[in-house]
């Protein structure tokens, strides 16, 4: 799939080494095609590795993606410089305004935190609300899965005893639905995060059902809304080397920090790790641009609440 960007965003190079197709901004504009336009909320501190690990997974479909990296204001990061904040990214008062197919937030490593404590928390709820009428389809991811579950039906989350951190097998809970659409019965899929949202609390909203979960890991994904709201538990974008650089930063930190599950062979962390979930990532991130976003949304995009009939 051609992705859609700056032609001197960092990820760029990076993607066309690995025989990705990513069109810059001059090219693209001399193709007589309507892009899909996804925005992507990073609220990671580590920007340009989740921008490479979200681009990568938006890549396996032949439609032709458009993306805009959002920040927010109330909240300055100090793990990416400036200089690419304000090169690569725009505010959400840049595009209030406009109409996007899809939305992607991104988790944050804040979940310790009780929502109303994060510093970015009110103007993050500004942009939940703004979904409900500019964008397609939104997929919240990890923490911004609990934050949407929270936001929009006040589903709590709940500190774990020990971090869930590992890659963890899933079975998947309804076949019949697009999203999971290509998936054998159970799938492998990377988890870190030291929270949950309890699946009891889940089913007993009417409007959301469950996709996937894990006996270990819990709820993996759920959808609500025909596909307009979806939520992410664990982290399918994740590429080889992520909890293996995570584990041993927090070793070098001298934290409590156990060996990532199923992830080391051996549970030798000199060796390297197994990819083990590569092709059901790619088929969720395929399947939801695919039935959620590009074919739900009309040519001339006005508006969501044309296509839901508001």
């Amino acid at each position: 799939m051609p992705i859609r960007t700056q032609s001197d965003l960092p990820a760029k190079e990076i993607l066309e080494k690995e025989n990705i197709f990513v069109m810059d901004e001059n090219r693209a504009m001399h193709q007589d095609i309507r892009p899909i336009r996804i925005a992507i909320l990073n609220l990671m501190p580590l920007k340009e590795d989740t921008e490479l690990q979200i681009l990568r997974s938006l890549s396996n479909t032949p439609l032709q993606v458009d993306i805009t990296f959002l920040t927010v204001t109330s909240h300055e990061s100090k793990h990416t410089s400036k200089s690419h904040l304000n090169k690569f990214y725009q505010t959400f008062s840049c595009v209030k305004e406009q109409c996007f197919d899809g939305l992607i937030i991104t988790g944050a490593p804040v979940e310790m935190m009780e929502f109303e404590e994060v510093d970015y928390w009110q103007e993050l709820c500004g942009i939940m609300d703004w979904t409900k009428t500019n964008v397609t389809s939104t997929l919240h991811v990890c923490w911004g899965a609990q934050a949407g579950l929270f936001y929009h039906y006040g589903i709590p989350k709940y500190k774990l005893e020990q971090k869930l951190f590992g890659i963890y097998e899933h079975r998947v809970m309804n076949r019949k639905v697009p999203l999971v659409r290509g998936f054998d019965d159970y799938f492998m899929a990377p988890h870190s995060r030291n929270t949950k949202n309890r699946a009891e609390d889940i089913k007993a909203v009417r409007e959301l059902t469950i996709l996937a979960e894990s006996e270990e890991a819990g709820v993996f994904l759920a959808i609500a809304d025909e596909g307009r709201k979806v939520f992410l538990m664990g982290h399918p974008e994740y590429d080889r080397y992520t909890l293996d650089k995570e584990y041993k930063r927090d070793q070098k930190k001298g934290l409590n920090i156990a060996l990532p599950r199923n992830y080391y062979p051996n549970d030798c962390p000199d060796m390297r790790p197994n990819l083990q979930w590569r092709s059901h990532g790619n088929a969720l991130y395929s399947n939801w641009l695919n039935y959620y976003v590009y074919q739900q949304t009309p040519y001339d995009f006005i508006s969501t609440a044309g296509i839901v009939g508001k």
